[in-house]
């Protein structure tokens, strides 16, 4: 196996330090937090119902998110 030596912050090492299990190596760390999934992955976990709550709750908060940005411009 290929290894390479990278630099990071100490800042940015603490953060991956934090997210480390016992046993766990950095490679293991970053491999598992930077590991691509697929949308797709996720069909079928909710039911229609639900997912449909979830979009009436995504609606409903970038609505007022829309109006809390309004009520801010206002006081500019």
């Amino acid at each position: 196996m290929a290894v390479k030596t990278i630099t990071i912050t100490e800042d940015a090492y603490n953060h991956l330090a934090a997210r480390k299990a016992p046993r766990e190596s950095f490679s293991d760390v970053v491999l598992r937090i930077t590991g691509s999934h697929s949308l797709l992955e996720l069909v079928g976990i909710l039911s229609k119902k639900e997912g449909e709550e979830v979009r009436r709750a995504i609606r409903a908060g970038r609505e007022r998110s829309r109006e809390r940005m309004k009520r801010i411009a206002q006081f500019r």
